[in-house]
């Protein structure tokens, strides 16, 4: 008895039709699987990788004519799917064309009649057809979307597919999209990625019998399809015992696979996310099964994934309808012609479209309480040279005493020729001047920047002897910073030392926690400080406790560590995270606090300045001004006599340049770090003990200290405020940890 399976992707089309990708990947992807003895078991796989008409109906016909009468055999194509004017559906090969008047050029299709015409004459009683395509063609040009045409999928699959033991899956009823735009050459489709996902896992296997059955596999790729892309509707049509069809093994007893099923229910019942109560839930389960941190969050991430892609589109459509708000009184005709397209294009239903657009009406207009930043020149991006995914959405805030809402005032830069759902899902949903006053340019990518800084003293490290903070022993490091005039010239050295703690997150990757010693200072800045804003005053003594803040921004190595995924993209292990939003952050401090059994949170925004200023009343801890050896930011714009510098256009490694007195590294530049508070527009009545200020506000927008590479040098003032909405993330945005030990 044979497994056999032919996998059909057509990715390249010679006319008329736009290029699929995913195709080509996901015929690959399926054939791993479907080959691996331990779970698909096929002995006989062949690929057909863009293929001419008639190589591809010879290739069918043997699959069907060459089997026995047990063999399970499959048939799987990725590709574009066509109607013709009569509503006969047909599958587009490589040389698939289409009359000047767009009708379908039958003789260079494979028609589904002919494959239904094979199937009928084979001796195969279990066969089954995986159908990841559409049913008319593609969309708009440079979209590469399958899309269908008619409702009624199951109608035509049974006219022209039906006979005993088949099970046909398809990918989404007649007028949704299975492919996304813009995807990359590495990336599967939606519904196979899903498919394999549950199949691979052995997820797919619902009643955990051992076997995965056809009707679970499409019910879990089906569930996970609609949480991604939520207007996508993956169809099954089945005849007799086709439902029944076992189509892979699954492991039975395994962790990984427990502890996977047990995410899945409850971030089904919490609606996409982890909550308090469920992470204790799934501590101990992860503690009982013997899992370690790195197979926790990558089966964490992995479960989280749909829902958080569901909420990638959402908020894309968000920034773009917040875009529109911003710029037009009215929607006009022109316009909602676009937002249609974009709803199509991002797979939203029609309800999930009007709650977004019911939130912030179109008379709305954003807060205007913070001075704008001028415009910035656009990044450059650094080689990807470590590659890795993306991550979930916390539901952490009140266990670690926080909350969350919208917005901030930077204007960050774009990348060349960046495309408009690009822009929207990078830039964020802040305030008005991130989309009215960018300048596109062609710059050149993958440049690496220099790494000129002014030298200081190499650090001396003490190991631990006798000083012991709550049995966690501390190091001592000796160290050099640096103080400068107003022309950015060192005048002086001061030698200082500082304590810190080691966090063992493995794999070699340790994160460095500095002790802050308790103190008052003189929050906000003088009337006569350059450059300030109102939202700086009024400025009032607040006392900080002592607490142990992070050496660092938490770098990417440290993140792939705690979260199994690297959302960054100037992707370098020791540079800081970007493109993580306010709850990424809390999400990285609630794993953190929970495999380490510390607290480690956010700092508050005292805390933040408080640790920047490092017993400094300057603008800058360094002085009364900074220079592009000191910090990395836009140095070509001069805060005082300095001389201008480099614009580095991305991150840098973090620890390029000199520490502030407290032992702390870049906290001017590089990256914007989120702290706890939502946005007060001044300091009128906020607390003087150092805690975050909070409202009643769940939606609250988050602060932002310190600037970034992108940024001027005003806005990296030990003073400066920002803020920005809890779910953005772009290049710019980055966060360090606090760990307060009683």
């Amino acid at each position: 008895m044979n497994r056999a399976a032919l996998l059909i992707g057509v990715s390249e089309y010679e006319a008329d039709l736009p290029s699929l990708l995913s195709a080509r990947q996901d015929v690959i992807a399926i054939r791993q699987v479907l080959e691996n003895p331990k779970i698909g078991g096929f002995n006989k796989i062949r690929e057909l990788l863009d293929p001419d008409r008639q190589s591809m109906e010879e290739a069918i016909e043997l699959l069907f004519g060459e089997c026995g009468k047990d063999d399970l055999v499959l048939l799987f194509f990725s590709g574009h799917g066509i109607k013709d004017d009569r509503g006969r559906l047909y599958f587009a090969t490589r040389y698939t064309r289409k009359t000047e008047t767009g009708d379908l050029i039958r003789s260079t299709a494979v028609a589904a009649n002919f494959v239904h015409e094979v199937m009928g004459n084979s001796r195969a009683k279990r066969q089954v057809i995986v159908l990841d395509c559409c049913f008319s063609g593609a969309f708009a040009t440079g979209m590469s979307a399958k899309a269908g045409q008619t409702e009624n999928i199951a109608a035509d699959i049974k006219a022209q597919l039906e006979s005993e033991g088949r099970a046909v899956l398809t990918s989404s009823t007649a007028t949704q999209y299975s492919f996304e735009a813009n995807q990359a050459e590495s990336d599967l489709s939606i519904y196979t990625r899903y498919l394999i996902e549950g199949l691979s896992t052995g997820a797919a296997d619902l009643d955990s019998d051992g076997v995965i059955s056809i009707d679970e596999l499409h019910e879990y790729a089906r569930a996970k399809v609609q949480e991604a892309a939520p207007a996508m509707k993956p169809e099954i049509y089945a005849v007799r015992e086709g439902y029944k069809i076992q189509i892979a093994k699954a492991p039975v007893g395994d962790p990984r696979l427990l502890y996977r099923k047990e995410v899945e229910e409850l971030v089904r019942s919490s609606q996409g996310e982890i909550s308090s109560l469920d992470r204790r839930i799934l501590k101990v389960h992860a503690v009982n099964l013997k899992l370690n941190l790195q197979n926790v969050s990558e089966i964490e991430a992995e479960v989280l994934q749909p829902y958080q892609e569901r909420k990638r589109r959402l908020q894309e459509y968000e920034q773009a309808w917040a875009e529109v708000v911003q710029q037009e009184a009215g929607v006009s005709e022109m316009t909602r012609t676009k937002l249609k397209r974009l709803q199509q294009a991002l797979n939203l239903r029609d309800e999930d479209v009007a709650q977004i657009e019911a939130a912030m009406p179109i008379q709305e207009r954003k807060p205007t309480s913070t001075p704008s930043p001028i415009p910035i020149p656009k990044p450059t991006p650094a080689p990807k040279t470590n590659p890795s995914s993306r991550s979930p959405q916390p539901t952490s805030n009140q266990r670690l005493g926080l909350i969350s809402r919208p917005v901030s005032r930077e204007q960050p830069p774009l990348i060349s020729r960046l495309s408009r759902q690009q822009f929207l899902k990078w830039a964020g949903l802040g305030s008005a001047w991130f989309v009215t006053t960018l300048v596109v340019r062609e710059i050149i990518r993958n440049t690496t920047p220099t790494s000129t800084s002014i030298s200081v003293a190499a650090p001396k490290y003490t190991q631990p002897t006798e000083e012991v903070m709550n049995g966690i022993p501390l190091w001592k490091v000796d160290f050099e910073t640096v103080i400068v005039n107003e022309r950015g010239e060192v005048i002086d050295r001061p030698a200082k030392q500082a304590n810190f703690f080691k966090e063992d997150l493995g794999n070699g990757v340790v994160l460095e926690m500095v002790k802050i010693p308790g103190g008052s200072f003189k929050m906000g800045s003088p009337e006569t400080e350059k450059d300030r804003s109102d939202s700086e005053s009024p400025q009032r003594t607040v006392n900080v406790p002592s607490f142990f803040i992070g050496k660092f921004a938490v770098t990417q190595a440290q993140y792939q560590a705690i979260m199994g995924n690297n959302p960054a993209n100037f992707k370098v292990d020791k540079r800081p995270v970007e493109t993580v939003s306010w709850s990424d952050a809390i999400e990285f401090c609630w794993k953190l606090s929970d495999w380490t059994s510390r607290t480690y949170r956010l700092p508050s925004e005292a805390e933040w300045e408080y640790a920047c200023r490092a017993e400094t009343t300057t603008p800058f801890h360094f002085g009364e001004t900074i220079t592009g050896a000191l910090a990395n930011y836009d140095a070509r714009a001069v805060y005082r006599s300095e001389p201008k510098g480099e614009y580095r256009q991305q991150t840098t490694d973090v620890g390029t340049f000199p520490p502030n007195a407290f032992g702390l590294y870049d906290m001017h530049g590089n990256v914007w770090e989120w702290c706890a508070d939502h946005w007060h527009e001044n300091y009128q009545g906020a607390p003087i003990d150092g805690s975050a200020w909070l409202s009643d506000d769940q939606n609250a927008s988050r602060l932002l200290r310190g600037g970034s590479w992108s940024f001027n040098p005003a806005y990296c003032r030990s003073a400066y405020r920002s803020y920005h909405v809890p779910a953005s993330r772009n290049f710019t945005l980055g966060f360090r940890v606090v760990c307060v030990l009683a």
